[in-house]
């Protein structure tokens, strides 16, 4: 957009209306948790799997389940960094919005400066006010100029911060990867694998194997490989429920979710519609982060309906 072509009423309108760097701020502090609980997932994880595979849970089995394991615990740390490099990026947009608006002309400023033309004009009979005209007109001019520099500042400083974002795509494909990685490196289901794990048949293998048809499932009525837990339906989940390979949690839809009750593909938290959201409660969109955004992909924020919204209760597009 080329601000040097707009009035100062209609710039300075647009930094004063809206919510200014509130939500901003508080996405930011969300970022902030966020990064706290992912490091903190990411210790308990590693925590968990490595514990359960070094005293509960022995043999390849075991190892195996532990191989799988480890993309996760890594990504978590990567994700928690990513989240803590956001939120100091919002705060840094927060910055730079509060600059701006503090650099541009307010509009009740520049709103008496064209009553106060008016007056002139009207006034002029005789051209007795030529020089106050002229002085006024002069004044809004400074007032443009004013509004043009706050906005191309406000335009190079949020540039700067978006480019410093790292986007979450690739580190999901990273995930994707190492996980099929690890994956693919172990025994199939089925009387093969049970001769490649040594005693496995004759013990039995796991301990809990009740109901379950395949291999290595700890726990009841699994139907597949490598499962930590119960109902499952797929391969490599840890927790109850789940319908599809490698989720961590509990009645997932889908693939390499991390939390409970999503349907789709790589959620990281719980009750999300759709692939790659980061938070609770989103439905019917992608890579949308926070909590309760509805029909819409790329929010950062809650409560959204829409697509690209930053910040709290939109409805629309690009707020």
């Amino acid at each position: 957009m080329n601000f040097m072509m707009l009035p100062p009423e209609i710039n300075s309108a647009r930094i004063f209306a809206g919510a200014g760097g509130g939500p901003t701020l508080a996405a930011a502090a969300a970022w902030d948790g966020l990064a706290a609980d992912l490091a903190s997932a990411a210790q308990a994880f590693s925590a968990i799997t490595m514990g359960l595979v070094g005293e509960a849970w022995q043999g390849a089995a075991a190892t195996a389940m532990a191989a799988a394991a480890r993309p996760y615990a890594s990504w978590l740390g990567t994700a928690a960094a990513r989240a803590a490099v956001t939120a100091a990026q919002a705060n840094a947009a927060a910055a730079v919005f509060e600059a701006a608006q503090a650099a541009t002309a307010h509009p009740e400023l520049v709103a008496a400066n064209r009553n106060q033309l008016v007056s002139l004009v009207v006034s002029n009979l005789f051209g007795q006010n030529a020089p106050a005209i002229a002085s006024t007109e002069a004044a809004y001019d400074q007032l443009w100029a004013q509004d043009v520099a706050a906005m191309a500042g406000y335009h190079s400083g949020a540039s700067a911060v978006a480019a410093q974002l790292a986007p979450w795509q690739q580190a999901l494909r990273t995930l994707q990867n190492r996980v099929a990685g690890a994956t693919t490196a172990l025994p199939s289901s089925g009387p093969a694998a049970a001769a490649a794990l040594p005693g496995a048949a004759a013990v039995g293998f796991p301990v809990l194997h009740i109901g379950n048809i395949g291999f290595a499932n700890l726990s009841v009525g699994n139907i597949g490989d490598y499962n930590l837990g119960s109902g499952n339906t797929g391969s490599f989940n840890l927790g109850s429920g789940n319908i599809g390979d490698a989720s961590l949690g509990s009645g997932n839809a889908g693939n390499a979710n991390l939390g409970s009750g999503n349907q789709g593909f790589f959620n990281l938290g719980s009750g999300n519609t759709g692939n790659i959201n980061f938070g609770s409660g989103n439905r019917l969109g992608s890579l949308n982060f926070g909590l309760g955004n509805a029909v819409g992909d790329a929010n950062f924020g809650w409560g959204n309906a829409g697509s690209s919204n930053l910040g709290l209760g939109n409805f629309g597009s690009l707020n």
